[in-house]
């Protein structure tokens, strides 16, 4: 990257102007809270693995912190911003903090939720500190309508992330857990103390990195796998003979796909990794053919 290329990170000082420019107040209701240290965004691209083959999707770039510390080291990155103000100002922040790079960055206004594709090239990796009242729709929602994403770090609240990344067995271990695991091997991969966002959040937040692999081989849909998935952890204290019998059809029905499955049917969800749910799935589907 030559001089001209240089990209200069958001501090403390530049974020509050940029944010009194715009009359921003943080909303929860939004989970806005803004990474205020430099140091935290090279971390988070570092532990991402991006680098110059890679097109990367920012949920939530907010003000730009994170989205200069891609530009650093990323071919390309589609920024997704709901909310208007901060989606119209983001190009101006680019451009007087990475000139360099800026052709490099696009920002699509729009619901993270609701997009069903990017613009451009098919996107290799999803880099985000995601708001914390949608992290776990927003991240699954992406693995699905984008399949081209092959890696990815999201920054969610700590306990969201003791959950993505849990394993069969672990207290921590449920939907979000089994969902994540259809689409990729997910780790945790740090953690991240209050003080580097404006506002300072009332919770911890941890980083979770995951690299995408094949879903289990099943003839069973994803919907009927995570339909299994809702329905076993819906009632946890439930033996899945018990959680299953809505599904299934009754109690019987419910030990018949387990029992074909090679399951227990006195086990309980948390104990069965995703390839278990798939094969229950695939049973399930089987019985109502």
């Amino acid at each position: 990257m030559t001089s001209d290329d240089a990209i200069r990170l958001l501090g403390a000082t530049d974020v509050r102007r940029i944010a009194a420019e715009l009359g921003l107040r943080p909303t929860k209701q939004r989970g806005q809270n803004f990474v205020i240290d430099a140091n935290t965004v090279r971390r988070i691209v570092r532990e991402s693995g991006v680098d110059l083959d890679d097109v990367v999707v920012e949920v939530g770039p907010g003000l730009g912190s994170l989205t200069l510390a891609l530009l650093e080291v990323a071919d390309r990155v589609v920024a997704i911003e709901v909310d208007g103000p901060l989606a119209a100002r983001l190009p101006a922040t680019v451009a007087e903090y990475a000139a360099g790079r800026a052709e490099r960055c696009e920002v699509l206004h729009a619901d993270a939720l609701r997009v069903d594709g990017v613009p451009g090239p098919p996107p290799t990796a999803l880099v985000a500190n995601l708001p914390y009242n949608v992290s776990v729709p927003v991240l699954l929602h992406l693995l699905t309508v984008l399949p081209s994403l092959e890696k990815g770090l999201v920054m969610v609240q700590a306990e969201v992330a003791d959950r993505l990344a849990a394993g069969p067995g672990s207290r921590t271990y449920g939907v979000p857990s089994v969902k994540a695991a259809w689409f990729a091997d997910v780790r945790r991969a740090g953690s991240v103390g209050r003080n580097v966002f404006w506002p300072a959040p009332n919770v911890d937040s941890g980083l979770v990195a995951w690299t995408r692999r094949e879903p289990p081989a099943t003839s069973a849909t994803r919907q009927q796998v995570f339909a299994v998935v809702d329905a076993a952890f819906a009632q946890r204290r439930k033996t899945l003979r018990g959680a299953l019998s809505g599904i299934a059809g009754s109690a019987v029905a419910a030990e018949s796909a387990l029992r074909t499955a090679g399951v227990d049917p006195t086990a309980r969800g948390e104990v069965l990794d995703v390839t278990a749910f798939a094969r229950i799935a695939e049973a399930l589907a089987e019985a109502a053919a």
